[in-house]
């Protein structure tokens, strides 16, 4: 993924930082500071079957098998600055006024470091955006207002 030269000011005080791009977009689309809910999980199966013990005496035996099941994804959280970009509301509002099939895209989460180089990065397919949330607003607060957005995906993969 290509990387941002415009980096919002709030991001050069941090350790590192994330950048979201849409549909193998060339520049990163979002920038964010936190991401939650990060998780795939392959729960067990259990399968009980009764056997004949082998030997003397012909008992029965309960055995125990554990197998794995389908992949699922729980849904993540993206926390950002409040700025002028609509970007992540317009996708929402798409969504929102029933034009959902279009609006699942192939999302690229990368992380970067302080020199903007890229150490990991995500592929969420099919995702949408599931929830949008502004935090409480306060006037007299000397903290910057965060959007929040919790995209819902099918899978993810680590491709870096």
């Amino acid at each position: 993924m290509a990387k941002s030269t415009n980096l919002p000011e709030i991001l050069t005080a941090c350790r590192f930082y994330l950048g979201l791009t849409l549909d193998n977009s060339k520049d990163i689309d979002c920038h964010f500071l936190e991401c939650r809910g990060f998780q795939q999980t392959q729960a067990p199966i259990e399968i009980c079957e009764v056997t004949n013990k082998t030997g003397s005496g012909a008992a029965q035996q309960v055995v125990r098998t554990k197998i794995p099941s389908n992949v699922k994804c729980g849904n993540i959280t993206l926390r950002k600055g409040m700025s002028s970009s609509k970007e992540l509301w317009d996708w929402f509002d798409s969504v929102q006024n029933g034009n959902w099939g279009k609006q699942r895209r192939l999302v690229a989460l990368s992380i970067y470091n302080q020199a903007s180089e890229e150490v990991a990065r995500f592929e969420l397919k099919n995702a949408w955006p599931s929830s949008y949330k502004l935090t409480d607003v306060n006037a007299r607060s000397t903290e910057i207002e965060i959007e929040e957005l919790e995209v819902a995906f099918e899978q993810f993969k680590r491709e870096k």
